[in-house]
């Protein structure tokens, strides 16, 4: 079975975690050995490189073709205009993808099915592609593209539109399923299946080695209980209600791991609370990374407003670390035992004090964590996506089977 997938939330060298998510359900599903896969990953054009371009800089250092895991991606270029940029982008990255699309079949890589990820733009854009190859399509919904973008009436009439012409669509968590057909999406055709976490790269050893190189005080009664917020610097991951919580946890350090446009303000946040004594920006930390702050901390906090499937949650947990969470979208579904963590009763700040206390009153065993996290591996998910694809192909060629 040949797949292309299709997305703009893909890594690349220059920005390794961008859609991290996207790329590593695509490894484990081709580390089956019954898919293969060619990825277009496209980039909006821009003419200057630097970091004082921020992330267009880096869109602009974005390789033309690069290969990462074994997987051969490209990532064309496509316009992303100002002030129409939300309605116009389905399609100039329709046209991008259908010429990377042709460029392959032509190069001899006559793909099977269409991959897609993130409804919008992507999506939709996928879809008109499709149609023009008459290839089959499968859309994956992965947070704001559904229980955000929707609230826009132009979007959510192409959304709908690619979801009556998509074989099948895929959510990474029931709430998001149950959204998407609220929208008008046939229920028929849309199935969860949620992230996985890798087992591998996520584990608890080496705990205290990982404090050391965070310079975390060590064991001992000058411990100090140290919190994690990881994630994109913008305002929806509520790194500020974690830095507000802190006037309330005068015990308590915290550490951000991420980089993003909210620094500043989070940073003068700390400041007039009294609490930047307390709070140490990591900036943006590479998975392999992460591994060690997760390991290093004693909770992962996630404050958001809207998650889809936050993995985060996962692989803090794979390291023994259980978490805090806002009790949004998809995120009851992952912190869903005493083991996992904390709901916050209310997303404020005061919330998340109030959870990280019930927290510290009741410690979990950090084994029974990481045991409570191995029931997410990727397999389940990597099977329903080949029972899936494989019952749309089949479906294509005896039509009879296609409403059986």
């Amino acid at each position: 079975m040949k797949l292309l997938t299709f997305s703009t939330l893909y890594p690349s060298a220059v920005m390794p975690s961008h859609g991290i998510f996207v790329e590593t359900r695509l490894r484990h599903l081709v580390a089956s050995r019954q898919a293969a896969s060619r990825v277009v990953a496209p980039v909006p054009w821009f003419p200057l490189r630097g970091e004082r371009f921020g992330e267009y800089g880096k869109f602009a250092a974005t390789p033309a073709q690069e290969m990462r895991h074994g997987l051969d991606v490209v990532h064309p270029r496509f316009v992303r205009l100002p002030k129409v940029g939300m309605s116009s982008a389905p399609y100039t990255l329709a046209w991008t993808f259908l010429r990377a699309a042709r460029r392959l079949q032509a190069q001899g890589y006559d793909f099977d099915l269409i991959d897609a990820h993130y409804f919008y733009p992507d999506g939709v854009a996928a879809a008109m592609v499709a149609k023009a190859l008459n290839k089959p399509l499968v859309i994956t919904a992965r947070g704001t593209d559904i229980n955000l973008i929707p609230a826009y009436a132009f979007p959510r009439k192409l959304i709908l539109r690619a979801a009556a012409q998509a074989d099948a669509m895929i959510t990474v968590c029931e709430a998001l399923r149950d959204e998407l057909v609220a929208l008008g999406a046939e229920p028929s055709k849309v199935t969860a299946l949620r992230n996985g976490v890798d087992l591998t790269l996520f584990h608890p050893s080496g705990r205290e080695a990982a404090r050391a190189a965070l310079q975390l005080s060590a064991d001992g009664d000058g411990r100090r209980f140290t919190l994690a917020s990881v994630g994109h610097l913008i305002e929806r991951k509520g790194h500020d209600l974690v830095i507000g919580a802190l006037a309330e946890l005068p015990d308590v350090d915290l550490l951000i791991a991420g980089a993003g446009p909210e620094e500043g303000a989070l940073r003068r946040l700390a400041a007039s609370l009294g609490v930047a004594g307390r709070v140490r920006f990591l900036g943006a930390v590479p998975q392999a990374r992460l591994r060690e702050v997760y390991a290093a901390v004693d909770a992962l906090v996630l404050a958001s407003s809207r998650e889809g499937w936050a993995n985060v949650l996962l692989e803090a947990m794979a390291c023994g670390t259980p978490v805090v969470a806002s009790n949004v979208w998809g995120t009851p579904e992952v912190v869903a035992s005493p083991e996992a963590g904390e709901l916050m009763p209310e997303r404020t700040a005061a919330g998340v004090a109030e959870a990280v206390r019930r927290l510290r009153a009741a410690p979990r065993d950090r084994g029974a964590t990481r045991r409570y996290a191995e029931r997410f591996s990727w397999d389940a998910t990597t099977q329903g996506q080949l029972d899936l694809f494989h019952r749309i192909l089949a479906a294509r060629r005896s039509p009879e089977l296609r409403h059986a």
